[in-house]
C-alpha cells in the first residue's frame, strides 16, 4: 500500500526479494502472512498504516525466520466478527503463536504493532524470547500534546512519518491503484476501531507492564512528530528493565530511515538475549 512507509526506499544497502506469502487459518480466521528466512523466529507486527514487506524485513530474513502478518481486519486479512479492541488483537496473536507452534519468538512491533506486542507480553511471555517496541503507541504522557492523526490528509500523514523528506517524496510519487485504495480504506477503518477513543492508548496499560518479564528494547526516532521522544522515556519508566535506543536522524520509523544502524542495534539486542 503506497501510504505505508515500509514501501519506500530504505536508504540502506540491503535489498529484499519478494517474500513467500499465503493466507493461514487461525481459529477459523484467514490471515495474510509473509514468511521468509531461517533461524530464530521474529514476529513483526505492523503499524496502523498496514503491512508491507520491506528492506528492513528482507534484511532480517537473511538470518532469521521472519513472520509478518496483516493484523485481523487490516490489509489482506479477513475481518472477524469478534474484532472490537486492542485486547482482541493481543489474544489473537497468542492463538497465532500457539497454532504455529512458535517458541522463543522475538516479537517486534512498530507503532500500533508495538502496542499490540506490549499487550501480548503482559498476558503471556511463555512463547516469547524478547520484546522490541518501535515508536510504540499504548501509553499516555500527561501534558504532552500529540497530533490527531485521523485529521491528517494522506500527504500530511506520509510527510509527518519521516524526518528525511526524500522518503516521503518516494512514497507519495507512487500512484494508488483501485486495489491500493480499497486496502487503504479498510486499514484506516480498522485502525479507527482500535485507536479512535481514546486516541491510541490504553489508560490501564501502565498498571500491568510489570508483568513483562523478558528482555525489552525501546527504540525511538528523536524527531518523531507523532509520538515525541518523551513517550520513549514513559515506556522506560513503565518497563524499568528495558533498554532504550534513540535514533537521532529519524522520525516515526527509525527502522526505515536508519535501516543499517537500527538493524545493528536489533541484532545486538537479540544476540544478547541468548535465545
Amino acid at each position: 500500500m503506497p501510504i505505508h512507509p515500509d514501501s519506500a526506499p530504505s536508504g540502506g544497502a540491503q535489498k529484499c526479494d519478494a517474500p513467500a506469502s499465503a493466507h493461514v487459518n487461525v481459529r477459523g480466521l484467514r490471515v495474510f502472512l509473509d514468511r521468509r528466512g531461517k533461524g530464530r523466529p521474529i514476529l513483526y507486527l505492523h503499524s496502523d498504516r498496514g503491512g508491507a514487506w520491506n528492506n528492513f524485513l528482507g534484511g532480517l530474513s537473511s538470518r532469521y525466520d521472519v513472520l509478518a502478518p496483516d493484523h485481523p481486519a487490516f490489509g489482506r486479512s479477513d475481518v472477524p466478527d469478534w474484532f472490537d479492541n486492542i485486547h482482541d488483537l493481543a489474544y489473537f496473536y497468542l492463538d497465532f503463536l500457539e497454532q504455529l507452534k512458535l517458541t522463543n519468538v522475538h516479537i517486534v512491533g512498530a507503532g500500533l504493532g508495538g502496542w499490540i506486542a506490549c499487550e501480548v507480553a503482559i498476558r503471556s511471555t511463555q512463547r516469547l524470547a524478547s520484546l522490541t517496541l518501535i515508536d510504540s503507541y499504548g501509553l499516555r504522557v500527561v501534558g504532552t500534546k500529540r497530533p490527531d492523526v485521523f485529521l491528517w490528509t494522506r500527504e500530511e500523514t506520509v510527510r509527518n512519518l519521516y524526518n528525511e523528506q526524500s522518503f516521503a517524496d518516494a512514497t507519495l510519487a507512487k500512484e494508488m491503484t483501485d486495489e491500493d485504495l480499497d486496502l487503504y480504506n479498510k486499514t484506516r477503518h480498522a485502525a479507527a476501531r482500535v485507536g479512535w477513543a481514546p486516541r491510541f492508548y490504553d489508560p490501564h496499560l501502565a498498571k500491568w507492564t510489570h508483568r513483562i518479564d523478558i528482555p525489552t528494547l525501546i527504540a525511538w526516532g528523536r524527531e518523531d512528530k507523532l509520538l515525541p521522544v518523551s513517550y520513549a522515556e514513559e515506556f522506560k519508566r513503565a518497563i524499568p528493565h528495558a533498554e532504550l535506543a534513540i535514533f537521532d536522524r529519524s522520525g516515526h520509523v527509525p527502522h526505515i530511515e536508519e535501516l543499517d544502524n537500527f538493524t545493528t542495534v536489533l541484532d545486538a539486542f537479540i544476540k544478547g538475549t541468548g535465545k
